[in-house]
């Protein structure tokens, strides 16, 4: 993968309500940092380190990128690692985060589970890979609550044949909560394909992605005292920007400290008000997958399909 001394930059920044000049400057452009991949997905920034691994999923690799190095290869295989076979469409790790010890929590569809990895070591170990005695389909994407609880989604993107293969066992692509005494709750079991998730700063509520292209919508739950949710609205939808031709569907999120939504999605990164209000897209030219904050917490990182880019924003991101 190429790291570039003098970065070109990519895509644009549309501004669509004077709201959007608390989030970026009128000067802001997207830079990219390295290419070549098949897609890109899964950003976390290890702030001890000072560096972001990315998942590509298809490619069954997990990157590392630094200002200092570029990127390069920091687990290969990311998930499947057994003989050669046609069971899997994206055999590689998705979404990571980080739990509270600093170790890497892997959505992992090769394993169809929740896997963990000592940044250190490299070693990984399966956290979770069933629900009521059945295999989960694929885990995409997760978020850790400061107890160490999991929200995770479960569509089917990993097997070959997506809902149609043979493999699947759960009658549902299901929305999740592992607590940390290890048990786990279904939180939605209606959504037909749940991916991207993420928590609001005060992590009372919680925000799924739905990338359907027959339903492209971002749902939000409210959640009680015990993190199960005391209510479920539509939160944004999608349609219109996805028939207006913009690449890409709900995918990835992230949260800056004001609550405001930045959701992967038709077009490319909508920056959406706590409220659902569309203020501003950030374009990158190409779909994107998903996105994070790192850095000082002022650079949005993107997992933009073939490239890793950012751009610099002036709010402080959740990290």
């Amino acid at each position: 993968m190429s790291a570039h001394a003098a970065r070109p930059t990519v895509g644009n920044i549309r501004r669509l309500s004077p709201a959007l000049d608390a989030v970026v400057a009128s000067d802001a452009r997207i830079e990219q940092l390295a290419d070549g991949f098949i897609w890109s997905e899964g950003p976390v920034w290890v702030k001890d380190g000072g560096y972001l691994i990315f998942s590509d999923v298809p490619a069954n690799t997990m990157h590392r990128w630094s200002e200092a190095d570029g990127a390069s290869v920091f687990l290969k295989p990311s998930g499947y690692d057994g003989p050669p076979t046609k069971a899997f469409r994206e055999p590689g790790s998705n979404g990571l985060a980080l739990d509270g010890s600093g170790a890497l929590l892997v959505c992992d569809h090769g394993n169809r589970a929740i896997s963990r990895v000592d940044l250190k070591t490299r070693q990984k170990t399966i956290l979770l890979d069933r629900h009521d005695g059945k295999k989960f389909n694929s885990p995409n994407d997760l978020a850790v609550t400061r107890s160490g609880a999991i929200y995770f989604t479960d569509p089917p993107y990993g097997l070959e044949g997506i809902n149609a293969s043979p493999l699947k066992e759960m009658a549902f692509n299901g929305v999740y909560l592992r607590r940390p005494d290890g048990s786990v709750v279904v939180i939605d079991d209606a959504l037909t394909f749940p991916n991207g998730v993420a928590l609001s700063p005060g992590e009372m509520r919680l925000y799924v992605a739905v990338s359907d292209p027959a339903g492209p919508v971002i749902m939000a739950y409210d959640l009680g005292e015990d993190g199960l949710p005391v209510k479920r609205q539509l939160f944004f939808d999608a349609m219109a920007l996805h028939k207006a031709g913009g690449p890409g569907l709900p995918d990835g999120l992230c949260l800056d400290t004001e609550g405001r939504l930045y959701a992967t999605g038709p077009g490319g990164v909508l920056v959406i008000t706590p409220t659902g209000d569309l203020i501003g897209v950030i374009d990158a030219g190409r779909p994107i997958a998903n996105c994070a904050f790192g850095e000082d917490g002022h650079t949005l990182f993107l997992t933009a399909d073939d490239i890793l880019a950012r751009v610099r924003l002036k709010t402080t991101g959740l990290i």
